[in-house]
C-alpha cells in the first residue's frame, strides 16, 4: 500500500478516476490528495466509517474531491 498522499488517494479512488487522475500534472495530484487528506480529517461522519473500514472512508472522501472538483470545473460525470 503506497504511504504518499498521491499514492494513496489514487488508490482511494475507482479505476476510471484514477486514471483520470494520473494523467494530470503532479502538482494537480498534489492538489487533489491534499484536499483528500482534509476531507478526511473534517468530516466526523467519516469517522465513523473509518472506524468500521478505513478503505470505505478513503474512497467515499476521494469520491467527495472528484465530485467537488467536478463541481468547480463545471463538469459533471
Amino acid at each position: 500500500m503506497p504511504t504518499d498522499p498521491v499514492g494513496r488517494f489514487l488508490t482511494a479512488l475507482d479505476p476510471e478516476h484514477r486514471e483520470a487522475v494520473s494523467g494530470r500534472p503532479r502538482a494537480e495530484q498534489e492538489r487533489l490528495a491534499a484536499a483528500w487528506e482534509r476531507e478526511l480529517e473534517a468530516d466526523t461522519a467519516l469517522d465513523s466509517l473509518d472506524e468500521l473500514s478505513p478503505p470505505a472512508a478513503e474512497a467515499e472522501a476521494a469520491r467527495r474531491v472528484i465530485g467537488s472538483e467536478n463541481d468547480r470545473d463545471g463538469t459533471r460525470e
